[in-house]
């Protein structure tokens, strides 16, 4: 009998950094549960938490995953499998030969908040250390740098003050710029247990849209996208009108705030509520409930960041916590949600061009000195490097010749698609080092490094409250895998030996070694771990920082004592103007397009995209606008639009959101070209949605306006469609889905998406102006069995319609659509169910779209957990016990105790409240 082995680690998804108990079976893993013991989430998991397990099913991680180096020498090649010392040797020898020629700036690191700390310090040691040159960014860039900014500019260092544990004690909450019900589900669920213990607490959310967050609040305010300074200086504006600020702390903590004072003249509550499109009295509302608060907290994510005054939009909101005294107690300060794993710690190492170990700044010449020193080399390079935008400008222009991409996928992740892919083209070799092959990055790829992943690596990551997790690999590296430091170090080494070093700058044995260096770095700075070791962490579990040498454990919060990282040792207030978004709508592009974060999916999918049943709650792409708009423009539930700007143009089906304002469209960011693309308008491609955001970024964090960009939407004519849907055997679902993806560019439009729970399904959508050649229509279908003589087939050539379908054992197995599709919401449905298929008759091949008698639609699936549908939710409010309960808590009450929905994980309750609310009214006794 196979002994199951249970191993504490860390979730891989968002900056929570939820500690999860692994099961495996040594071979593979067979279960993951939340961790009880974890501070920062005592076992709870989110619904992409709790199914981590599936993503590491050997099935699937044999198609998905990168098991051994490959290269290619000339491009038009196509690469073949060779060995590390080959690949390393090769690719050696080209950095040795491009530095020589161009310098050391002719090549970059594009890396990862993903990778572990320890992966992190050897990269950049390697790019600042060994080739001299700040050419080393990283993915961060794009979802945390205005944070950095943001609180260096005004605490003097790269630290959130609060803690999770704040949550407990705050009376005042206020979100802004962030959807936490389903970006930091984990943290949500703590929002709502303090709520339920403290009901004098109050929910403030700034947000462009109803967002699941913003439903529950006591107070939303719908702000216009981009004026999030606009709204914080009102609010400090009415505070300082109201006496509502704490003029002692501003005396001895703080300094600038004159200077800011005079320019919060002009943000009187009138100008505010207009610019923001807000209510004036809701505006002096949110003033007031801070300002008068015990305790106010401010959580914030990619709303404020994701933008061209990211910066500013960070400053202004620290500078109303510092007028108030909300900061440095329990309960207060600003708390910076971070959205990756261990985007934390590589911002502890350094990771970003502009910064160097332990919070030191590039452009200060003692704190090179130290680093040098502590390194062994001469100096670090003072020229800045290029940060991610400019650093893919800089390899399309021809400036950086070689980029080694680690453990990210820019190539769905950065905004203006089309100009990325232009410099990877260009570029004269593209490393890509990585876990999966499936990503669209990796086919650029001149040499494919295979890197460990999530239960494979050793090391260490931070998560979003300064806490230090150890991370142990429950599983041995598949294939010819390596973890990402090792890959790094011997590179490293061999290249020393090309650029004739006589000694090493990485002598590190194992991965503790590197953690040891690194925590040398930190001593006497803001985030000393000088006290800090392995050994600690394994006994004691996670720590916070700072822990220096000598003390009993870490901090929870910081500047309790008033004092700061600043050489006055006062905060300073920044002097934050509100700039109107970068990319203003018009008469052209009236719509102001937003993007953000699905439930049920993470980053680009390269992980949560293995997993079927998680695309349960968003099943395919889609842009949600409006109700009102689409009537105006006779745009139906489901109707292809384009949706166009002024850097390139996505098709999508259109569907109505009432959490939309009139005006503005959002579009789910995790959708690239692996899933969504088409051959575009102008026949050059498009490539998910980034073909449609926007490149400019904020001049001080350097963080590109992914958050907002000007489109027009149209309704796409597109009169013929395509769909073809089926079971696929666990071991070819991903490498059907990868082998479709050429055929996708061949159409119109086309995504291609899984379902399915307990089986595995492919649906392949697609949309023209045309019938697509037979051939192609053939060659699709074969793939996923649709072919020889076991196929049932209804054909009308005349016009364009085809129904095919392979019927295995009694049961639907495969269906294709061509033409009229409009049976697809049935037939799906009963392959789905896996139903007997033979009273259905000649049904199946009839031309309608009618379905049969009795035939009851499920609908979306709200509680991924135990698999409940939207209409079994609404069935069950419409019970007896739903309605005659006297309270929306009850009511949800009975639903949960009827259908488990909501009870496990909770990511759903946020949605199954919005739906008791809407539950039809208790009839009203006879008199």
């Amino acid at each position: 009998m196979t002994q199951i082995q249970e191993t504490k680690a860390t979730c891989c998804y968002c900056g929570v950094g939820c500690g999860v108990i692994v099961q495996t079976d040594g071979r593979q893993v067979t279960g993951v549960r939340g961790d009880p013991d974890h501070p920062a989430n005592f076992g709870r998991l989110c619904t992409k938490g709790s199914t981590l397990h599936l993503t590491a099913r050997p099935a699937l991680q044999q198609q998905a995953r990168a098991l051994a180096p490959e290269l290619r020498t000339q491009r038009g090649e196509p690469r073949r499998q060779a060995g590390w010392g080959e690949t390393l040797d090769f690719i050696a020898q080209k950095f040795a030969d491009t530095i020589r020629r161009h310098g050391p700036d002719s090549v970059g690191f594009y890396i990862s908040g993903q990778l572990l700390t320890e992966d992190y310090y050897v990269f950049n040691k390697l790019a600042k250390g060994l080739i001299g040159t700040n050419n080393i960014d990283t993915n961060s860039r794009l979802c945390m740098s205005s944070a950095v900014a943001g609180y260096k500019q005004t605490l003097g260092a790269d630290a959130p003050p609060a803690c999770y544990e704040d949550i407990d004690h705050a009376q005042v909450i206020f979100i802004a710029g962030s959807n936490t019900a389903y970006a930091h589900p984990i943290l949500y669920r703590r929002i709502e247990e303090a709520r339920r213990r403290n009901p004098d607490l109050k929910v403030i959310v700034a947000d462009p849209r109803r967002t699941d967050t913003a439903r529950e609040a006591d107070l939303f305010l719908p702000i216009l996208p981009g004026t999030d300074v606009a709204l914080f200086n009102g609010m400090l504006h009415i505070c300082l009108w109201e006496d509502l600020i704490d003029a002692d702390y501003i005396a001895r903590h703080t300094e600038g705030f004159a200077e800011l004072k005079q320019t919060l003249r002009d943000y009187t509550p009138a100008y505010v509520a207009e610019t923001c499109g807000i209510r004036e009295q809701d505006l002096v509302a949110a003033a007031r409930w801070f300002g008068q608060s015990k305790a106010a907290l401010s959580l914030y994510c990619q709303g404020l960041n994701q933008s061209s005054s990211g910066t500013a939009k960070n400053a202004a909101l620290i500078n109303l916590h510092l007028a108030t005294g909300q900061i440095g107690k329990p309960g207060a300060g600003p708390f910076s949600l971070t959205g990756q794993p261990n985007a934390m710690g590589g911002r502890e190492v350094g990771g970003l061009a502009n910064l160097m170990s332990a919070h030191r700044d590039m452009a200060n010449p003692a704190h090179r000195a130290e680093i040098a020193r502590l390194w062994g080399v001469d100096d670090v390079p003072s020229r800045p490097g290029k940060t991610a935008v400019e650093m893919f400008d800089a390899i399309r222009a021809g400036e950086i010749k070689i980029v080694w991409i680690a453990c990210t996928n820019p190539a769905q992740s950065l905004p203006e698609q089309r100009m990325v892919r232009e410099a990877l083209e260009k570029a004269e070799l593209v490393i890509v080092q990585e876990a999966y092959k499936t990503t669209a990055t990796v086919d650029y790829a001149d040499v494919l490094l295979p890197a460990t992943t999530w239960s494979e690596k050793e090391g260490t990551v931070t998560n979003s409250e300064r806490r230090i997790t150890r991370f142990k690999p429950v599983l041995p590296r598949p294939g010819q895998a390596w973890h990402d430091w090792e890959i790094a170090v011997n590179f490293a080494r061999r290249l020393e030996a090309n650029l004739g070093r006589t000694a090493t700058l990485f002598p590190y044995a194992d991965v503790e070694a590197i953690w040891n260096e690194h925590r040398e770095t930190t001593r006497g700075r803001d985030l000393d771990i000088t006290g800090l070791s392995y050994r600690i962490l394994e006994e004691q579990g996670p720590q916070q920082w700072p822990y220096p040498e000598g003390a009993a454990g870490g901090r929870k919060r910081l500047y309790e004592d008033g004092v700061y990282p600043t050489s006055s040792g006062k905060a300073r207030f920044a002097n934050t103007v509100y700039q109107p978004v970068a990319e203003a709508v018009d008469a052209r592009y009236p719509f102001r397009l937003s993007t953000g974060r699905l439930r049920d999916q993470w980053h680009g999918m390269s992980r949560t995209g293995t997993v079927a049943q998680l695309f349960s709650h968003a099943a395919e792409p889609a842009v949600v606008m409006a109700a009102a708009d689409m009537d105006r423009r006779m745009i139906a539930e489901g109707d292809l639009v384009h949706v166009t700007g002024r850097r390139g143009s996505q098709i999508l089906p259109a569907m109505a959101g009432d959490d939309m304002r009139a005006g503005q469209a959002f579009i789910g960011m995790h959708w690239g070209e692996e899933y969504l693309s088409g051959r575009g308008h102008d026949g050059r491609g498009s490539f998910g949605v980034n073909s449609l955001t926007s490149p400019v970024f904020d001049p001080v964090s350097k963080q590109p306006e992914l958050k907002h960009a000007a489109v027009k939407i149209l309704k796409a004519e597109l009169p013929w469609r395509f769909l073809v849907f089926g079971w696929v055997a666990e071991s070819e679902a991903l490498a059907l889905q990868s082998a479709l993806r050429p055929a996708m560019r061949q159409f119109g439009y086309a995504s291609c998406t899984l379902f399915g729970r307990e089986r595995i399904g492919v649906l392949f959508r697609a949309a023209d102006d045309y019938a697509a050649a037979p051939e192609l229509v053939a060659e699709i279908e074969a793939r996923f069995g649709i072919a020889g003589v076991g196929v049932l087939r209804y054909d009308d050539a005349k016009r364009s319609n085809a129904r095919h379908i392979l019927v295995r054992d009694g049961r639907l197995q495969a269906v294709s659509l061509a033409g009229d599709t409009s049976a697809e919401r049935w037939l799906k449905e009963y392959l789905e169910a896996e139903q007997p298929v033979a009273s259905l008759g000649r049904l199946l091949l009839m031309p309608s779209a009618k379905a049969p008698q009795g035939f009851k639609s499920r609908g979306r699936i709200v509680c991924n957990c135990f698999n409940v549908a939207e209409s079994e939710i609404g069935e069950a409010l419409g019970q007896s016990e739903c309605l005659a309960a006297g309270s929306p808590e009850a009511a949800l009450s009975a639903l949960q105790g009827r259908l488990k929905c909501g009870t496990n994980c909770g990511s759903c309750v946020p949605e199954l409240k919005k739906m008791v609310l809407a539950r039809p009214a208790p009839a009203k006794a006879a008199a």
